[in-house]
């Protein structure tokens, strides 16, 4: 086929009015009240509020705000962060202002704007040697932009994007669509190859550690393994022992050998990549409790130096799993949902993030907190971790990205 992709391609290598809700009362340099304080004016018999109710409640949501920097640029929620893997330096931030930036992680200095975008930019990345940066917005519009010469090399339109990645090795680059199909291109060139799906959105994909084999999941619950050179289908997990709604999460072991998907059904699936044959299923519900129709599996990941895997639920729970007895050693308990999990590497230590705008670290051997991060005055809803392991990025609600430096602060 013309424009295929070959092997060869593939190298392992304002003013406030008293009426009015106020947002954010600035205290100093580094304390802010992070809920809304509503000042109504009146009450029911006609009298004014007693305004030392209201402070007393606004004292009580004092928190410090930890974060080093605050990149304050996007004038909406910041939905996405990659950090460049190569520099650990750069960051790269997409939101629902429908701008992207590529800016300095120690100085907050705009390199540049990654523009052309008109609707939310919900996917950003760095190829793997940091030389071109890749974003998406919810109108299929994909763009790839070379980091030295800040000049866009490629663009590509199709239907809505679910989700962004590099390969871990070459300049290429793969999306999934919310009509089920995968796209793969070579970067700048464009050479493409198309892998179409069951006809259900294409709700997750993760690339296979081997950089040869891709692992997709749907809406439909469907779980393929697809190899990148030949693009068929390995495998396709489907029917009894598949998700039984859509797959929102997964992650590859790094020998290669497992693949864990979460899912809308509270569930969470270990598969053999070598075989497509489902090896467990791991009931992530709050034990004794209904399964709510808003809780889900919105993160997994396969710890980098133990046999556990980590689970995050939109209930609060992030429970650690011993991959080979699938028993839950630990559940660690969130005031909001989990949005996030990572864990730190060479290390038996896990981040989360959730909706309580905390970002915290636990220790997997006893379940227990390490530390934590405040300073967001929203809902977190990205982060991500420099590859020397200096720095976090965290995106929010609140409209901006904050950076934290990842050292043990006394408690």
């Amino acid at each position: 086929m013309e424009g295929d992709i070959l092997p060869e391609d593939i190298d392992s290598d304002d003013d406030i009015n008293e009426d009015d809700i106020v947002e954010v009362i600035e205290l100093d340099d580094n304390d802010v009240i992070l809920d809304e304080v509503e000042h109504t004016g009146l009450d029911q018999d006609g009298e004014e509020e007693e305004n030392a109710d209201a402070m007393e409640g606004a004292e009580s949501q004092i928190v410090k705000d930890e974060s080093d920097l605050v990149f304050d640029k996007h004038t909406d929620s910041v939905f996405c962060v990659s950090i460049d893997p190569k520099s650990c330096d750069l960051a790269l931030t997409g939101g629902q202002d429908d701008r992207a930036f590529v800016w300095k992680i120690s100085t907050g200095e705009i390199i540049f704007e990654c523009t052309g975008h008109k609707d939310s930019v919900t996917c950003v990345g760095f190829s793997h040697d940091g030389m071109y940066v890749a974003t998406s917005d919810l109108s299929g519009l994909i763009k790839v932009w070379k980091v030295e010469t800040k000049e866009a090399v490629w663009s590509f339109e199709c239907s809505d994007i679910e989700w962004l990645q590099w390969h871990p090795s070459a300049h290429v680059l793969l999306a999934g669509t919310v009509d089920g199909d995968m796209w793969m291109w070579k970067i700048p060139g464009g050479d493409c190859r198309t892998f179409q799906g069951p006809g259900s959105t294409t709700s997750c994909g993760k690339i296979l550690p081997d950089g040869k084999r891709i692992s997709a999941g749907y809406d439909s619950g469907v779980v393929k393994i697809w190899d990148l050179k030949a693009g068929s289908v390995l495998y396709n997990v489907s029917g009894h022992d598949a998700h039984q709604s859509t797959v929102i999460c997964m992650d590859c072991h790094q020998d290669n050998n497992l693949i864990i998907t979460g899912s809308t059904d509270v569930t969470a699936k270990l598969i053999s990549s070598s075989t497509g044959k489902v090896i467990g299923t791991l009931d992530c519900s709050q034990k004794g409790s209904e399964i709510s129709d808003e809780d889900s599996v919105e993160s997994v990941g396969f710890s980098h130096i133990h046999n556990y895997v980590a689970t995050g639920t939109m209930s609060g729970d992030l429970s650690i799993w011993d991959v080979s007895t699938q028993v839950c050693r630990h559940t660690c308990k969130h005031e909001g949902g989990i949005v996030k999990l990572s864990w730190a590497r060479e290390s038996p230590l896990v981040y989360s993030i959730s909706l309580d705008k905390v970002i915290r670290l636990w220790d997997i051997r006893n379940g227990q907190p390490v530390a934590s991060w405040t300073g967001h005055r929203d809902s977190i809803l990205d982060f991500a971790i420099s590859r020397d392991n200096n720095f976090l990025v965290s995106t929010s609600d609140d409209k901006t990205a904050r950076v934290f430096s990842l050292y043990t602060p006394e408690r």
